[in-house]
């Protein structure tokens, strides 16, 4: 599993760099897709946590759900559009569950995407993922997760 500095980044994903977003392939041709352990350390402790609703469309490059803790609120931002088919009500309940565990309990939704295949393509493997995220921790001035 790629680190960099202090923060994993499973190989066996896909990453959205820019907008600090992981994708998993769930072989039913739905993604499921959460933050990356450098976005829940940069953000500190989520407090809040507001998806979209199951059955509700996210429109490629925009947000499925929006995420808050106490130095920063934002949208979580979908390479992917499609339908929400399913929502992690667990983290709905408990947003600190991403700081603790981005990759697994901590996900945010699964959509079925539309187009997969090109936005797919767009996406960075985990086994090349070090790279793009160093530089992007040096452009965005974040020493890292430990």
């Amino acid at each position: 599993m790629p680190s960099v500095r202090g923060c994993n980044l499973p190989d066996d994903l896909l990453y959205d760099v820019d907008n600090h977003i992981w994708f998993k392939e769930e072989g039913d041709g739905n993604v499921k897709l959460g933050m990356t352990a450098v976005a829940t350390a940069m953000s500190g402790k989520l407090v809040a946590y507001t998806p979209k609703r199951v059955g509700r469309s996210v429109r490629a490059g925009k947000s499925c759900g929006t995420l808050e803790s106490g130095k920063w609120v934002g949208p979580a931002k979908s390479a992917a559009g499609g339908e929400v088919v399913q929502v992690n009500d667990a983290l709905v309940e408990d947003p600190s569950i991403a700081n603790d565990d981005p990759y697994d309990a901590g996900w945010l939704v699964i959509l079925k995407p539309e187009d997969w295949d090109s936005v797919k393509g767009s996406l960075v493997t985990g086994s090349d993922v070090a790279g793009p995220y160093e530089a992007k921790m040096d452009a965005e001035g974040f020493g890292g997760c430990a």
